[in-house]
């Protein structure tokens, strides 16, 4: 892959040299015109050639053949600079397409943090691959876990964001499923394997990356689809031209056959359209939005509905206290002096909270998958879930809560929740003033995902779901959709999703690198707001793609009726082709100055 990328942007760059060479020669035919014929075969070398191996395999009719055609016309009624031109322009033009769909596309290097290195297995490490099912492997505090199994031993707190993009870690215990790719936070895991690596939930995620992208189909090319109809009518309109007039009527008919030839050709459809994409593209960019090709803009342009995962693209992936329920007015103190020597997420938003100065030398005890214990102002203060304070109820909460108990009596608990971003509602209801409908996709439990669609009014969720999972419901989108389904998200396990989408945006200033790699579109700054902003500017860039459609093809459409008449001079030609290019170009630049949505 990176390769054929490298390849992509070692033949870019020697276009556009090409391209600068021609227009040195070019400069300089006027005085030797030789110079002309080898401004043209640097220009338009590579054209000719495809044109006649296209011709070989039996098409024949595409735009390469008519740009050979147009220009070869032109050098055979001694229009030299015309037919050069003609040939640099499109290869500016070639440069800025290639330049615009390549960029930032490269492999999906940063997925590779989650394939282990080694597994513990019998006191040596060894390839995960090693490994079979039935054996007893040990994963030590701060290692990944190599392969899926069933712990067997040990209490421990693990972090699973690199599969659900929960940023909360879980705590496991004897009989729970740990999956790959997890990291220990805590203590000493003893598993046993479930399944050999080839399996394992790591790979899949890579395997869903690696193959997802072969289910996208590339957007056809307009110009290519045009030419299919308009290269052979203006061919053999050509030669209409040339051979049936000057059996009734006297006249160089021959030469108005070259000039209809000069005036066909498509120089501001081929050069007009890539620009405007890339305009838009660039315009996109200032606004902190980085569109990786012009065919995701299109894409863009027909969004029927937006798929969002929850932690860290709606929500700021942040934890922080959000209800203190107790009669105890020092509990949020207690938990906290009981949580100070703790850098687990939970302990730092309790900490947070609290906002004072705690004393040292609290006597602190970590319980493994259960919370702290501290000896705090004489009291034994007891701070984790439900399985070390016994709580008379639970209480149906959002967020994890955090209950604390004092010399063995229940004080209350805390619920810390992550915080829904600032412009996360504005979005939700401006997509839905443009009759997008929303749904979020989340790792997380049903309840904190109800939470957040009551504060967001989004259309539908759906909670609880491992990588594949949201792979299976974008696809179910795709085939209800009338339109383009985008997702948006963040995390390394966004990465196979936000490849089968139609379009996959990620929140690039706090995401992972391998869902950035993986995106088709990247938001700099994690403003889901400028999800609206995208679709803004390509519905607004494709606006301008259709403007310059219609006129190059109206204004290319009178010139051609006037040349077959005789009534067009080869200057008139000129206008046509190059007049309308520099019209076109001068609307599509408009698109690099489109205005922000919010």
């Amino acid at each position: 892959m990176c390769d054929h990328h490298e390849h992509e942007e070692h033949k870019n760059s020697y276009t556009i040299q090409r391209a600068l060479i021609a227009l040195i020669l070019f400069a300089g035919g006027f005085k030797l015109k030789p110079l002309f014929l080898l401004a043209y075969l640097i220009a338009g070398g590579d054209v000719l050639y495809k044109a006649f191996k296209n011709i070989a395999k039996g098409r024949v009719f595409d735009e390469n053949f008519l740009m050979s055609t147009a220009t070869v016309g032109a050098l055979a009624i001694k229009e030299f600079p015309e037919a050069v031109m003609v040939m640099v322009l499109y290869q500016i033009g070639e440069y800025f397409q290639h330049r615009a769909v390549e960029k930032s596309r490269h492999s999906i290097t940063a997925l590779m943090d989650i394939r282990p290195d080694y597994a513990n297995l019998n006191g040596r490490k060894v390839a995960p691959q090693e490994v079979r099912v039935g054996d007893i492997i040990t994963v030590n505090t701060g290692e990944k876990i190599p392969l899926d199994g069933i712990v067997t031993d040990g209490l421990a707190s693990i972090d699973t964001s690199a599969l659900t993009g929960e940023s909360l870690p879980r705590c496991v215990k004897p009989g729970d499923s740990v999956a790959s790719g997890c990291i220990n936070l805590d203590g000493v895991l003893k598993i046993r394997v479930a399944r050999e690596y080839g399996e394992s939930t790591a790979s899949k995620i890579l395997e869903l990356v690696e193959h997802a992208s072969s289910k996208k189909a590339k957007t056809e090319n307009f110009i290519t689809k045009f030419a299919r109809y308009y290269t052979p009518a203006v061919v053999f309109s050509a030669l209409f031209i040339a051979t049936v007039p000057p059996l009734f009527f006297a006249g160089n008919w021959v030469v108005r056959a070259l000039t209809f030839l000069v005036i066909s050709c498509p120089c501001a459809l081929v050069i007009s359209v890539p620009l405007s994409f890339f305009a838009g593209i660039g315009g996109a960019s200032r606004q902190g939005i980085l569109i990786k090709g012009s065919s995701y803009l299109e894409t863009l342009s027909k969004a029927d509905a937006v798929l969002f995962d929850k932690t860290g693209t709606l929500t700021k992936g942040v934890f922080k206290v959000t209800e203190i329920h107790s009669e105890n007015p020092d509990l949020l103190k207690y938990a906290a002096y009981a949580e100070s020597s703790s850098n687990h997420p939970i302990a730092l938003a309790i900490k947070k909270a609290y906002a004072q100065e705690i004393p040292e030398n609290l006597n602190i005890r970590e319980i493994a998958g259960k919370g702290v214990s501290a000896e705090v102002e004489g009291h034994e203060v007891l701070a984790g879930n439900d399985k070390l304070v016994n709580p008379p109820q639970k209480p149906d909460s959002a967020g994890t809560v955090v209950y604390v108990s004092i010399d063995g009596n229940y004080q209350g608990y805390i619920v810390i929740s992550d915080e829904v971003k600032e412009d996360s509602k504005t979005t939700i209801d401006e997509l839905r003033r443009m009759n997008i409908t929303t749904t979020m996709l989340s790792g997380d439990s049903k309840s904190s995902a109800e939470k957040i669609q009551g504060i967001l009014g989004l259309d539908s969720i759906y909670s609880e779901l491992l990588p594949e999972n949201k792979v299976e419901k974008v696809e179910d989108a795709i085939k209800k959709s009338n339109g383009s389904v985008i997702f948006v998200g963040d995390g390394i396990n966004d990465a196979p999703v936000l490849t089968r989408a139609d379009v996959g945006i990620a929140m690039g200033g706090l995401g992972s690198d391998a869902a950035i790699e993986a995106a088709d579109v990247v938001i700099m700054d994690d403003k889901p707001s400028k999800v609206v902003d995208a679709i803004v500017s390509a519905k607004q860039t494709m606006s301008i793609v259709k403007q310059n459609i219609i006129f190059a093809i109206g204004v290319k459409g009178l010139f051609l009726l006037l040349g077959g008449f005789g009534l067009v001079s080869m200057w008139g030609a000129v206008f046509a082709d190059v007049g309308v290019s520099l019209i076109a170009v001068l609307n599509a630049m408009r698109g690099g100055n489109i205005k922000k949505k919010n």
